[in-house]
């Protein structure tokens, strides 16, 4: 089933305007509405004291109308009696000072009171609606690790941390100690309840216990979440569990994938422009977001907010074009969205999303934005068959959330982002129309033919003998610049030589390293079937000295002329790729457009700006065309309007 509708807020108007509202999303096309994640205090007054009498009206109302619900646990916005009552509940800021109550999502993980009182109103609102077969779906909290809330330095959580280790190290200081290389600065701890958290230092902390501050901060939350989606289960064993994720996941304090096996459902907020964005991001940067949580479980997904109205808090942003936020649905329906509800039904008059402008604004007239929503909900229905089918990807792009923490630890260059390093790999596919997915370390690799490795710092002997395997059954492997430098504890392996455990099968060794403070710090010039090619490359760089690989970019630089930059080595059935770099776009886009032809991998031409992307299976299949352009633009024969969409059977 298509879910198609808006996130409402019936308890921030007056209630008389509840059956008009509700009139007026049917009359929109809709047949969900998402309702109650912010609403602790409406339940529970003051504690203890339960009263859903406000939902039992809206629910009711809409079991009339015939409009669906999902229905929120309010644990992200806690009442102001409870921050009163349990002050060690709000989280910290790194300099000390509390969070002052007045935000949202301002409470601590680690905190048992927040636990307490979480359970106590999840089993009062889901136990009072047990029964009610009119809700669909429960999403948990809202947007976890949003806006810097996936990280508190509160006492609790160093108490917490400092167990966490204790557990980790079975108790052994000694093993801590050795493992951090705590020798170093006279870091030497001789009991746990001596561990700091990594806050602001002279200098900075022992990389490894950082990581493991890291890894704690997530599953802080991972555990927080699968309390809540335990609990619901336990009162209602038919329950849809899900959660709205928020963009950004990559540079996440917490690892959405491990979140996302909690789930029955994931959902994601999708904000191509937010306030104070001059313009929209890139479409491949807004396709990477969208493929990023299609890879969460490797299914179809949700969105929960979508935007049509201008966005921001205290910055008003960008108004989306006549048609463009319309054309960004599409979009979304194209990477694997099958249902779709708009942030929000109406702007607000009051609180802090004033200037997050909804379907209606606040002045209540049906507009522009409510007749493309209009037109969406209706033009999109006759294909949800296509849209419900899985998304093949030959492709994939492999993310590890210890190496991304690594990165965040030690940057190394002040230009190297890791996440724009993927989304530059990924555009060179998406401007071919190829589709891509976007996937945890621990995924499983076998059904794809290409797969990409980009700056999996952290070397993990198990992951490394599945990527063999992968290879060795004809994939193509590529690798980049600063794969395998170090090991799980954030340290460099003594006696190994780079790539750590993938010497071998790349064929090729790290000689020495370089970071560059430009994108085009040096030149690159072409060798083999790449001599006709010359560009630049930046960033950082390693120094490769070729075992048994072919070599198709060197430097060409004075110093380093001897070196490869880009190598090639065929490994039993399959290729490994070593990009040695940080690389320009061409560069870039012909190593993938090699790959892609070597594997006779399907491309769609389109100008640059138009999507082409193909759904659907036995049932129905549809071909998608999408001009994210304000202007004319082409794809093969079609000829798209500006941020025109089309839709046609294949």
């Amino acid at each position: 089933m298509m879910w198609l509708g808006v996130d409402y807020y019936p308890e921030q108007w007056d209630p008389s305007l509840i059956e008009t509202d509700m009139d007026t999303i049917l009359e929109m096309g809709g047949n969900v509405i998402r309702i109650a994640e912010f609403s602790w205090h409406l339940m529970e007054k003051t504690e203890g004291q339960y009263d859903f009498s406000f939902f039992d009206q809206v629910i009711e109302k809409a079991k009339k109308k015939g409009l669906k619900i999902i229905m929120g646990t309010p644990t992200a916005t806690i009442p102001a009696w409870l921050a009163k009552k349990h002050p060690d509940i709000l989280s910290q800021f790194e300099n000390g000072q509390k969070r002052t109550f007045g935000g949202r999502h301002v409470y601590c993980f680690n905190s048992p009171d927040m636990y307490t009182y979480s359970e106590k109103i999840i089993r009062a609102l889901v136990g009072h609606y047990k029964e009610e077969k009119q809700i669909i779906a429960w999403q948990i909290d809202n947007e976890i690790g949003h806006e810097d809330s996936d990280i508190c330095w509160c006492p609790q959580c160093q108490k917490a941390f400092q167990q966490y280790l204790h557990e980790k190290f079975e108790g052994e200081i000694d093993r801590l100690n050795d493992t951090y290389g705590t020798t170093f600065w006279s870091q030497e701890y001789n009991s746990f309840d001596e561990i700091p958290l990594p806050a602001a230092t002279i200098t900075t902390h022992n990389p490894s216990l950082r990581l493991d501050w890291e890894r704690f901060r997530s599953l802080s939350i991972v555990r927080f979440m699968d309390f809540q989606a335990r609990l619901i289960r336990e009162l209602n064993p038919t329950a849809v569990v899900m959660h709205d994720f928020p963009g950004g996941g990559l540079t996440k304090h917490v690892d959405y994938s491990q979140v996302a096996k909690i789930l029955d459902v994931v959902a994601y907020n999708n904000y191509p422009v937010w306030g104070g964005q001059k313009e929209p991001l890139p479409p491949h940067e807004i396709a990477f977001g969208l493929d990023y949580i299609r890879g969460l479980k490797r299914e179809n997904f949700w969105i929960t907010e979508a935007i049509m109205g201008a966005q921001g808090h205290d910055i008003t942003g960008f108004l989306p074009r006549p048609n463009q936020a319309k054309m960004w649905s599409y979009q979304g329906c194209a990477h694997g969205c099958t249902s779709m509800m708009y942030f929000r039904y109406r702007g607000a008059t009051k609180g802090a999303e004033q200037f997050c402008y909804g379907v209606l604004d606040a002045d209540n007239i049906k507009g522009r934005k409510f007749y493309e929503v209009q037109s969406f909900f209706k033009n999109i229905i006759p294909y949800s068959q296509a849209l419900e089918a899985p998304i093949h990807s030959d492709v994939a792009i492999v993310y590890d959330y210890d190496s991304l923490a690594s990165f965040r630890i030690q940057r190394q260059s002040i230009l190297l982002d890791c996440q724009n390093e993927m989304k530059k790999l990924y555009k060179a596919f998406h401007d071919k129309n190829v589709p891509v997915d976007i996937i945890p370390a621990d995924a499983n690799l076998s059904g794809y033919k290409i797969v990409l490795l980009p700056q999996l710092i952290i070397t993990k002997p198990e992951f490394r003998i599945r990527v063999e395997q992968f290879v060795q059954k004809g994939g193509t492997l590529l690798l980049t610049y600063r794969n395998a430098v170090k090991d799980t504890d954030n340290n460099i392996p003594f006696g190994e030589t780079l790539p750590v455990g993938y010497t071998k099968l790349a064929g090729v060794t790290v000689t020495e390293t370089e970071s560059l403070q430009d994108l085009d710090a040096f030149p690159l010039v072409g060798q083999g079937i790449c001599s006709d090619s010359r560009g630049y490359g930046g960033i950082f760089r390693d120094m490769l000295k070729v075992q048994d690989a072919e070599i198709l970019y060197r430097y060409d630089d004075p110093f380093y002329m001897k070196y490869a930059a880009v190598t090639r080595k065929k490994q039993g059935d399959g290729t490994v790729y070593y990009l040695g770099c940080g690389m320009e776009e061409a560069i870039t886009t012909r190593l993938m457009t090699m790959i892609l032809t070597d594997h006779h991998i399907k491309t769609i031409p389109s100008d640059e700006g138009v999507e082409v992307l193909e759904r659907g299976g036995d049932k129905q299949k549809i071909r998608m065309y999408i001009n994210h352009n304000d202007y004319e633009a082409k794809a093969g024969n079609v000829t798209l309007k500006p941020f025109e969409c089309r839709v046609e059977p294949i």
